[in-house]
């Protein structure tokens, strides 16, 4: 199992009660997934260096965990088709 570093972003323009089911979504996920040792950081509302989808801030959430190698690419997949997500991040510790 590796340590990993997750880092992402919601669209500003979720709702708080939104806001918290996604995280709670990517958690569930990373933990089907094998991981474990989830530590969940909520960064809050920032401002964007530049605008991303014609946004100019955005909710970040950082992660910290441990998994399979493999388990990154199922759940780098799932926060791609994840409408509300606008960027994400995985670094490997």
């Amino acid at each position: 199992m590796n340590k990993y570093e997750l880092l992402y972003i919601i669209s500003s323009s979720e709702t708080d009660e939104s806001k918290e089911a996604v995280v709670e979504k990517i958690k569930a996920l990373i933990e089907k997934n094998g991981g474990e040792n989830i530590a969940i950081d909520k960064w809050g509302m920032k401002k964007f260096a530049y605008p991303i989808n014609f946004k100019n801030e955005g909710y970040y959430v950082l992660v910290n965990f441990e998994a399979p190698a493999e388990a990154i690419k199922v759940i780098n997949n799932t926060m791609n088709i994840t409408e509300s997500i606008v960027r994400q991040m995985f670094i490997k510790k």
